[in-house]
This record gives C-alpha cells, structure tokens and sequence, in this order.
C-alpha cells in the first residue's frame, strides 16, 4: 500500500487536499454487480478537516461512477508512511533489508549482530553493525516485533536493498518513518489523550538502563557480564569497552569467553604473551591464510588503483622545526586541560592551511569528465590514519576558520573515533587536500599517492637532530624533517608546487609570521 499526500488546484470543488490511497485489496460492492476495486480516493475538505474529522468521508471512484459513504477513520490508530507495498507485513511476516547508508554505496559489510533469532525487538533498537568504505554504521529496526529468520552471517558482503532478517511483527503496530524535507503538522484536539504524545517522540531512540554503545552491549553479553554490575568511567558515567573488559578479568570469566575476546582482554590488560613450543614431530609446518578485504582496505583498493592511473610528480624538501618544537614545548608547558595533548601535526596543519590561501589550486579537484579544475573554497585537510581495521583519512574541516587550539581537538576527536571504528561519513568525506604523518611510525619520508578526487598529497618524515652549516662554515644542530609532496602532474606543475612549499615552510620556520597573518 502506498499513501500520498496530492495537492489539487481545481479538479474537485471539494477543497485542495487529497489523501491517495493506492491498493491491491480487492473489494466488492453492489454498485458495480461485486467486481474488484483496485482504486480509491480518500477525499477531504481541508488538510485540518483530515486530522480533526471523527468520520472520514470516502468517494470511490469505479467506471467513472462516484461512490460516497463515511468511516470512522479519525487521526487515532492512522499512520501514513510512503513504503512500498513490499514493504508492508504479509502475515505478520517483514523483510528489513539493508537501506542506503550513504551516497554511492552499494555494499556494505556484516561486522556484528545485536540480535539473534528468536529476540523481541522495541522500534529503534539497534539490530546489526554493517561497515562500508565509508563509515561504520548502525542498522535500527523499524518495526516491534520478534525476529523470525537472520539470513546473513558477520563478514558477509550485503547489497543495498538485500534483506538482512525476517520479523514477526504486531500488525497493529506498524513501522512508522519521518520524510527527509517534511514538516510535522500541528493539529489542535481538545481530546487528545496523553498516549497521543508517543507520536511526537518518533525518531528518539528508546533508551534504558546503563549508559554504553550496542558493540560494549554485545560483548557484555558474550561475557555474561551485567552491565548494571560494571562501574562506567565514561562520560556521564558511560560503560567502556575497557570497563567490561576489566570486569570480567577480576572475575575471571573470560575462560568462558571466546578467543578473540580473551585474547583483547589480554592485550588490555598487558598480560604476558603466551608461546607454544612447535612440535617438530613431522618437521616444519606452514599453512597459506586467505584474509578477505573488508571495510576500509576494500575502500583503499579503489582508491590506489584510481591514484595509480593519475600522473604523479613529488617535490621533497627539508624543513628546519627548530621554532616548532619550542612553540610545542610552550603550548604543551601552559596546558592546563589534561584532555588536550599538544602534538607538531596541528600547527603543521594550520600553517598548511594559510599556504593554501595563497596557492589555492592544490586545494582542488580534478574533473577529468569535462575537463575543469574546482578550486575548493573550504580547507577540509585530511589526516591518514592507520587503524587495526585499516587505513582511514577523516579531515578537519574548514581549517581556515579554526584556531590550532580548535585543530588540535577536533584532531584528538577524530583519532579516538577511527581507533573504535566509529568514524561517520561526514569525516571522511569531502577533503581537499591529505597528510600522511608517516614519522610517527618511522622513516626518513614516503612516496605518497594522492587521495582521488584531490590534486595533492603530503608525506611528513620524522623530525631528527642533523648537523647544519651556518653561512660562516661553522656546524649547529637542527631539527629537520622532510617532506615529500606529491602531486597531479595534470593540474599542478613543479614551479607551482615549489613556491607553495617554499611558502608553508616559511609559516613553520617562522611561527610568528604564522600568528602576524592568522584571522
């Protein structure tokens, strides 16, 4: 069934709202000799006249004959949705199929389930964590029922529109969805009662009990731990992964945990690494291991197989970070927020940004399709991360208009969120332009290749003590670093990317230059 609101100028004097109903139910009636209808029209008066009538006038409309009669039919007990026929429950039976996460995803992949077969489910109860090369989503229920049949499993790849259970849901019940662009209407009733008000509170999840996210929710429950017994040390006393995890290593269940379970708790805890001896009974054994690429590695394949077909050129220059690193030794000596670690990374990236200002075409992107550069009026500068789920790049947007202490916490926001695997896909889409910090792991500097759509991309090696010559030949140590700048050879030429360079280094080897022109 599909309900619609039409709104008609002049085809019936009978006003400008229309109620459509659109049905495949057969009815029968004496003025047509008991043929089937298939289509009738819910007509009232006025928009108000619809939600305030007791009795709702019905004009059916067959072999262009009008038929009118009354139904108790008030705003109690209706629920007006743009579903799908297919959508609807058949015998108290409804698929949930896996709706669209986000523009131009297809596919997503199955990580956990919050429910098994056989759970009754409230509407808006979490019921599976899918990942895409996007994000890390949640999949709500719609409906309030019992779950009849799960036809996926973890690590499966699900299409968009695939169904991912069955429920068993109350008829009387049925789900109940808000359109993207519409207003709520207001209706004035003197006998609205104070159940009427559950409609006004749709699309707030029903939230009970102790604080925690639906993954803590579900390794509490395969550890058999009650939430309720864990002492939460998040905000607003929220209950941690790592608070489960303590938990239940003081009470010494994790022998009835799973392995993967056990093994994180051993990791958090710090304990000893346990080593089999290798039997040498049949000599040496190896095993080949097929690991299947998901999530974001599945997102990182496309990406590097669309970067290698660009032509790249890179420009590599050293840095003296001799004022940056007394500027972070300042700032991290005033700090007086323990919640705020000052690192190099976001002065890098502020003085990055007003470089930016000046040469704008490296903050762009490419359309190869008509043969245009779109400079990007928002520095959304992007930071590679490497997460045990994979490589992920979140940027900050609009550096321009942030100050290094505001870079430095959305920076810390973004890391906690790609380390739990939680990143949305605001922060990894739309960036303009990429940092790849690979000195924090090691390496002298890399090779990078740009982030597709961007024109642009840049490898930051460590910062170490070199010997430098001054202009009277004498030797002083320096904290150098150097960079390496890669670039589509498409739009970008070598003059231009050097005199950008040239540019940001002078914001970095001068910081106050950087404060003199900061808005």
């Amino acid at each position: 069934m599909i309900c619609r609101n039409v709104y008609q100028k002049k085809l019936w004097s009978s006003g400008d709202w229309l109620r459509c109903v659109y049905s495949s139910i057969a009815l029968s009636s004496k003025a047509d000799g008991g043929g089937a209808l298939k289509t009738y029209l819910i007509l009232f008066q006025s928009q108000a006249q619809f939600f305030t009538l007791p009795a709702t006038p019905f004009r059916l409309n067959s072999d262009n004959k009008f038929y009118s009669w009354n139904v108790p039919f008030g705003i109690k007990g209706c629920c007006f949705t743009t579903q799908a026929a297919a959508d609807l429950p058949v015998n108290g039976m409804v698929d949930v199929p896996l709706a669209q996460t986000g523009e131009g995803i297809a596919e997503c992949e199955l990580l956990q389930w919050f429910v098994q077969e056989g759970d009754q489910v409230e509407e808006f109860q979490p019921l599976c964590e899918v990942q895409s090369d996007k994000a890390t989503i949640e999949i709500t229920s719609r409906y309030r029922g019992k779950v009849s049949h799960v036809l996926h499993v973890p690590g499966n790849i699900v299409k968009v529109g695939e169904t991912l259970l069955k429920m068993s849901i109350d008829e009387n019940s049925p789900a109940i969805q808000t359109l993207e662009g519409s207003e709520p209407i207001e209706v004035n009733d003197s006998n609205k009662s104070d159940s009427d008000s559950h409609y006004s509170r749709l699309g707030k999840a029903k939230v009970a009990g102790v604080l925690s996210t639906p993954a803590v929710r579900n390794l509490s429950k395969q550890l058999g731990v009650n939430l309720e017994d864990v002492l939460g040390t998040g905000k607003d006393g929220r209950v941690l992964r790592e608070d489960v995890l303590s938990y239940a290593a003081r009470k010494g269940i994790f022998v009835e945990g799973s392995a993967s379970n056990a093994s994180s708790a051993q990791q958090f805890l710090g304990g000893d690494e346990k080593h089999h001896d290798v039997s040498f009974t049949n000599g040496w054994q190896y095993e080949d291991k097929t690991i299947p690429v998901r999530g974001f590695q599945r997102a990182m394949v496309k990406s590097m197989t669309e970067a290698a077909k660009i032509p790249h050129f890179h420009y590599v220059e050293d840095l003296n970070c001799d004022a940056l690193v007394e500027l972070k030794s300042s700032f991290q000596n005033e700090n007086s927020d323990p919640d705020v670690k000052h690192t190099f990374l976001p002065t890098l990236i502020k003085s990055l940004s007003m470089a930016l200002n000046k040469y704008p075409m490296l903050n762009s992107c490419f359309n190869e399709e008509f043969q245009e550069v779109i400079l990007k009026g928002s520095h959304n500068i992007g930071i590679a991360m490497a997460t045990p789920y994979g490589l992920v790049v979140p940027n900050i947007k609009k550096v321009q208009s942030l100050s290094i202490l505001e870079i430095t916490k959305e920076l810390s926001r973004l890391q906690k969120l790609a380390l739990a695997n939680k990143l949305n896909p605001d922060d990894i889409s739309d960036g303009t332009i990429t940092l790849s910090n690979i000195g924090a792991i090691g390496g002298k500097f890399g090779s990078p290749l740009i982030n597709v759509p961007e024109v642009s991309i840049i490898a930051l090696g460590r910062i170490q003590k070199i010997p430098q010559f001054s202009e009277d030949g004498s030797v002083y140590p320096a904290s150098i670093m150097t960079v390496n700048i890669g670039a589509d050879h498409r739009v970008l030429d070598g003059a231009t990317v050097a005199r950008f360079c040239n540019e940001w280094k002078l914001f970095i080897e001068k910081p106050e230059l950087l404060m003199l022109r900061m808005k």
